[in-house]
């Protein structure tokens, strides 16, 4: 759990300092550093439901296979 958390800290830490040195501006970044990490999760919620879905584990096998 340790390396779990750390690891969240320190992508909050970076995903903070990259949006602020392209933007400049606390709060878009503050925004930013938030809002990413809620659409990620949902994004990899629909990510894991059709990983294992047989269209795609086909085309996985395809691709490994090559």
């Amino acid at each position: 759990m340790a390396k779990t958390a750390t690891f969240g800290v320190m992508h909050v830490a970076t995903s903070f300092s990259v949006t602020y040195a392209i933007t400049g501006n606390v709060a878009v970044a503050g925004v930013v550093t938030f809002v990413e990490p809620a659409v990620n999760t949902v994004m990899h919620y629909f990510f894991d439901k059709y990983w294992d879905h047989p269209r795609v584990a086909r085309v996985r096998g395809a691709v490994a296979a090559t």
